[in-house]
């Protein structure tokens, strides 16, 4: 165990040999921690729900027959633009990050990566994923991915010191890659895949109003305009949460109603949605940070059972 003279109380010059000691010893001590941080700034939380998202697109799609080469390309290079846009959205809000205690000891906050080196990170990832999504899964699907990242970085991002708004304008980069993922299968809009962008937009508001009501005092910190800090009392917040909640289980059923889904899809994504109801009708009343934490665990695994619903109901 290497010990570190960053922690509180003296340390004796005893303890500081065996530190110097322990880190000649060990020179590869650090790697795991930067790679880590690299990790880090990928959102690697963010980019996996997006290409779930897309895998979901690209089935509603795929209705008859799966271009396997075609979906493995278009799941690799969406999640490169993806975790690149996490990257230069850490490098954009570097200085903000400091404000706020739960982003505090991100890498960029603390100084463990420099500002230039992400910025490139980023750019390299956003690069690599364009270059493998326009050649070799679908040109459309890699100008939604760009569009999805501009409006991420440029637009959502700044926005969020701006207006309340943002988290309903933030929805649409959000749910882009879906549609994404229906343009690599067909090459064209249709139906399927503004259904599947439906849903996305819809479910991001009560993840995000879960997100923002537990981290209001943090948002206020840092100057964010978010509906929980603009309007402190939280009816507004729970209101829309309830509102859209419902809508993401109106419109998880209407692949069924156009027919792009089956049966076990409906009732599956019905339940779901219920299920997911629950603990948003408890935020509604009560607002305790327990009913908010379920709200938000709830929001973060509805997207991956929805996706295995899709999946089960591809194969039956």
């Amino acid at each position: 165990m290497t010990l570190r003279t960053d922690q509180p109380g003296p340390l004796s010059s005893g303890a500081q040999v065996s530190t110097v000691t322990a880190s000649i010893a060990s020179p590869k001590v650090a790697a795991p921690s930067l790679w880590r941080d690299y990790l880090t700034l990928t959102k690697p939380e963010i980019s996996f729900l997006v290409t779930l998202s897309t895998l979901a697109g690209f089935l509603f799609g795929a209705r008859e027959s799966i271009d396997a080469l075609r979906l493995i390309y278009t799941l690799a290079g969406v999640v490169l633009t993806a975790a690149g846009s996490g990257a230069l959205n850490h490098y954009i809000e570097r200085d903000i990050d400091t404000l706020m205690r739960r982003t505090a000891r991100r890498p960029l906050s603390t100084g463990r990566v420099s500002p230039v080196a992400a910025r490139a990170f980023g750019i390299l990832l956003i690069g690599a994923g364009l270059a493998i999504l326009c050649p070799l899964a679908n040109p459309l699907t890699g100008v939604l991915a760009t569009l999805t990242s501009v409006l991420y970085l440029f637009v959502y991002t700044p926005l969020k010191r701006k207006t309340k708004y943002n988290t309903l304008i933030g929805t649409i980069p959000g749910a882009l890659p879906a549609l994404g993922g229906f343009t690599a299968a067909t090459g064209t809009f249709g139906a399927g895949g503004w259904a599947i962008f439906a849903i996305l937009a819809c479910w991001q508001m009560p993840h995000f109003f879960s997100l923002a009501w537990m981290y209001r005092k943090d948002y206020a910190r840092a100057g964010y305009a978010m509906l929980p800090v603009v309007e402190a009392d939280g009816k507004s917040t729970v209101r829309q949460t309830v509102l859209f909640t419902g809508l993401t289980i109106v419109a998880s059923i209407v692949p069924t109603i156009l027919g792009i889904t089956g049966w076990f899809y409906f009732f599956g994504a019905l339940v779901l949605g219920l299920w997911f109801m629950r603990p948003v009708y408890r935020f509604y009343y009560f607002r305790t940070v327990q009913d908010t934490r379920r709200v938000l665990m709830a929001s973060v695994f509805y997207i991956p059972l929805l996706v295995g619903l899709i999946v089960v109901d591809w194969f039956l």
